[in-house]
């Protein structure tokens, strides 16, 4: 079988399993929407639209400044951030399948794989420095509003110090060549060593170091280069300010939809800890994990449960339905014009 029919084949076997986890929360919106304000409800289409083009235009800022995709269109680069969510949302990697599918999408487009990648982790890093920011104001908005306590305090601690400590150790990393080189032979190594359990009658290499190596310091070269040039970080910084508020707009405008009110300087929070909590979820998309977390802070910062329940399954379940028809079909239309080359750039 072609690459293309395997990849359709196992897509909706894991397509199935995001429907079974999120089924729940499916059928509890659904019968939420008879006293949804369906006017305000269907602002959540063209907000999910745009923060799907501000994403997109994090990675696409950089990589023109780069000289790469100088012809690719708005349209082109909301539909590949489309496809880059639907991906994250149906394997259970962390992100890390977004990742690889993005790169092989780009590869296609003449961009690195070492190139693509470093464009992700701007999207990353900027992601988290922008969001802590606005955490910081939304901690402060709420202390003027006599609305901060105990747990607000913490998690948001939390929430910065995480951020913090992800964003240094990633420039810790590709920093410094020497550590690069040495931290491409750890992942050759793992990546071999767990291959082989799975092939037993095939023990050929799945890396290679040599190529391992030349990825990684492709990617300490564009990290250079960013140190000498960091204007090129003002536009993608400026797309990651947008794009944090548009995902927490998606949620506020659900609540609105139900008639509840909640304050965005709280719903922030209850986003990024949900977030990043679920990026460990083994459910694909984080289904369940999300929500439960989401939920629970809720209704410790002052939210009537019944009220956290119900705009938190509705956003999760109208955005999860937007994410997975659109950015399937979109992901087969990849598929379809990719699928026949090689699969991807093989390490």
């Amino acid at each position: 079988m072609s690459f293309r029919s395997w990849a359709t084949i196992i897509t909706f076997i894991l397509l199935a399993l995001v429907v079974f986890f999120g089924w729940g929360q499916i059928t509890l919106a659904w019968g939420l929407l008879g006293s949804v304000n369906l006017w305000i409800w269907a602002l959540l289409i063209p907000v999910q639209l745009a923060s799907y083009y501000a994403t997109g235009g994090m990675i696409f800022s950089y990589l023109r400044s780069k000289g790469n995709l100088q012809e690719t269109t708005h349209w082109q680069m909301t539909r590949i951030a489309l496809e880059l969510n639907f991906v994250n949302h149906i394997l259970p990697s962390g992100g890390a399948a977004g990742f690889s599918y993005l790169g092989w999408v780009l590869g296609r487009h003449g961009v690195s794989a070492g190139r693509a990648t470093m464009a992700q982790i701007i999207r990353f890093v900027l992601a988290f420095i922008s969001f802590v920011s606005i955490v910081i104001i939304a901690v402060i908005v709420l202390a003027f509003d006599h609305q901060i306590d105990r747990t607000i305090i913490v998690v948001s601690t939390l929430l910065v110090f995480i951020a913090t400590g992800g964003t240094t150790l990633i420039i810790y990393l590709v920093g410094n060549h020497k550590r690069l080189i040495a931290f491409s032979g750890v992942v050759t190594r793992t990546v071999n060593k767990v291959a082989s359990l799975f092939m037993r009658k095939n023990k050929r290499q799945i890396l290679k170091l040599e190529s391992v190596e030349v990825f990684f310091t492709d990617i300490h070269t564009d990290y250079l280069e960013i140190r000498r040039e960091k204007k090129i970080l003002i536009r993608p910084l400026l797309w990651s300010i947008v794009t944090n508020v548009l995902d927490v707009s998606l949620i506020l405008i659900a609540f609105l939809s139900l008639g509840f009110w909640v304050n965005p300087a709280t719903l922030f929070i209850a986003f990024g800890i949900a977030s990043i909590i679920s990026i460990f979820s083994a459910s694909p998309g984080g289904a369940g994990v999300y929500e439960a977390i989401m939920i629970a802070f809720l209704a410790s910062a002052g939210v009537e449960p019944d009220k956290a329940i119900a705009g938190t399954l509705l956003a999760r379940a109208t955005l999860l339905v937007g994410t997975i028809l659109f950015g399937y079909i979109f992901y087969q239309l990849t598929l379809n014009k990719y699928g026949k080359a090689t699969d991807s750039t093989n390490l």
